[in-house]
């Protein structure tokens, strides 16, 4: 595809191009040098649709590569590991996961043993589309799709833990959103053993999101259960249907169609699968009294009060209904998110107690997510708020550089630098014309 630059949008461009081609190893992209030094599927998704424009051959490869960790049930491990990589280079390794010992895992690659939100079939049909010769993408489809399906139906019979159609989250990793504020009660409802270090620390106490007990005390459930179905169904304490992950799964399921319709198999499980997803969203994540989507705790049997930047996430689904999309729109624009924001858009709503602009994940604005919600608006026809989303993306990395995530009122960069997916989506940005 030839893109059209103007003005310093071409040295933006090219900026961006040289941190992707620093943090590719020749196998995949890190998300960051030192502080991500493996592969993580959340950013690989991102990754490839930047590099689609600049390095189409590495993209197809970034997410081949990330499909070499699929377990044989489908299910897609948010990590990769790299076994170059000394024995504690990143924490939690592969010794807390142990998919080593697990039958389903792929031998002589060692993952984790939790997912992340599963927008690979979108990323890799945009990656056709993008495609200078349509052969070889149609090619690359046909490679990738029977693992696309496999995933899917892995989340359809795995992870559908209340039947509702909807997929569960069994660990905050897996929503992409870390320490989310959105998970503070399931996480305060927790009862972990006291840790070895500090035996007289109370067994229970309020989740601030930046507890790493918990989580690595969740993951070490998962890995001592050996990951099994029941288990997740019913007794692992942390289940929660997320709205970001959901509408991830429901685009999906719609690009999936049109894979297997390019690719010459049956495309009608997928939209089915996408219609009753599509469903289960405004039934079960709905909160028509205020306006917005929530998660919603399957333990606790209760809707989450934090309002976070998930929420926007359903403006992926074709098939919103006109009064739900004028309300998130609405919401979006409003003094909870963009329109306090100089930044657009805090990951938190700026009037919540838990709100902080300088916590990971718990109000800073971050390039990944400013790009779904801009997709979003692309979808559902907003020009307006795109164009918006777009221009305000831009000029974060144009202020403070490629960094994992900024301040949404000054701009400041925040966390590590030279961030892939933010030089990626920037890339991606780029290609589109404002309008």
């Amino acid at each position: 595809m030839d893109v059209r630059l103007t003005g310093d949008e071409t040295a933006l461009w090219h900026a961006a191009a040289r941190v992707l081609d620093a943090n590719w190893t020749g196998r995949a992209t890190v998300p960051s040098p030192g502080l991500y030094p493996h592969q993580w599927g959340w950013d690989s998704v991102f990754v490839a649709l930047g590099l689609a424009l600049h390095r189409p051959d590495r993209a197809e490869r970034e997410l081949l590569s990330l499909f070499d960790g699929q377990w044989s049930d489908g299910f897609v491990p948010h990590i990769v590991f790299n076994d170059d990589l000394p024995r504690g280079a990143y924490f939690p390794g592969p010794e807390l996961w142990c998919s080593g010992a697990d039958p389903r895992a792929p031998r002589g690659v060692r993952t984790s043993g939790v997912t992340s939100p599963p927008l690979h079939a979108l990323a890799a049909l945009r990656l056709h589309g993008r495609a200078a010769d349509a052969e070889r993408g149609r090619a690359f489809l046909a490679r990738l799709y029977p693992a696309l399906a496999a995933q899917h139906r892995y989340l359809e019979t795995v992870r559908d833990l209340d039947g509702s159609g909807l997929i569960a989250i069994c660990h905050p990793w897996e929503s992409g959103q870390d320490n989310s504020p959105a998970w503070d009660r399931p996480l305060g409802d927790l009862r972990p053993p006291s840790p070895a270090y500090a035996p007289g620390r109370p067994r229970r106490g309020p989740a601030t999101g930046e507890d790493h007990d918990r989580y690595a005390w969740l993951a070490g459930l998962l890995r001592d259960a050996r990951y099994a179905p029941g288990f997740l169904r019913d007794e692992h304490p942390f289940a929660v249907l997320d709205p970001l992950v959901n509408a991830a799964y429901l685009a999906s399921a719609h690009a999936l169609a049109e894979i297997a319709a390019i690719v010459g198999a049956d495309p009608l499980p997928h939209r089915e699968r996408a219609e009753r997803v599509h469903a289960a969203l405004l039934d079960r994540l709905w909160d028509a009294a205020a306006g917005c989507f929530r998660a919603h705790d399957l333990r606790g049997g209760r809707p989450l009060p934090v309002v976070t930047v998930a929420t926007f996430g359903p403006l992926l689904d074709p098939d919103l209904p006109g009064d739900v999309l004028r309300r998130l729109a609405d919401l979006l624009l409003s003094a909870r998110f963009a329109g306090a924001a100089g930044y657009p858009v805090p990951a938190c709503d700026v009037q919540a107690p838990a709100f902080d602009r300088g916590a990971y994940w718990r109000g800073p604005t971050w390039v990944n997510t400013n790009w779904l919600v801009w997709y979003g608006a692309c979808v559902q026809g907003l020009p307006v708020v795109a164009d918006l989303l777009r221009g305000a993306t831009l000029r974060l990395v144009r202020q403070s550089g490629f960094r994992e995530f900024f301040d949404p009122f000054d701009g400041t960069g925040r966390g590590g630098h030279d961030h892939s997916w933010s030089a990626a989506l920037v890339l991606d940005l780029l290609g589109e014309r404002p309008g």
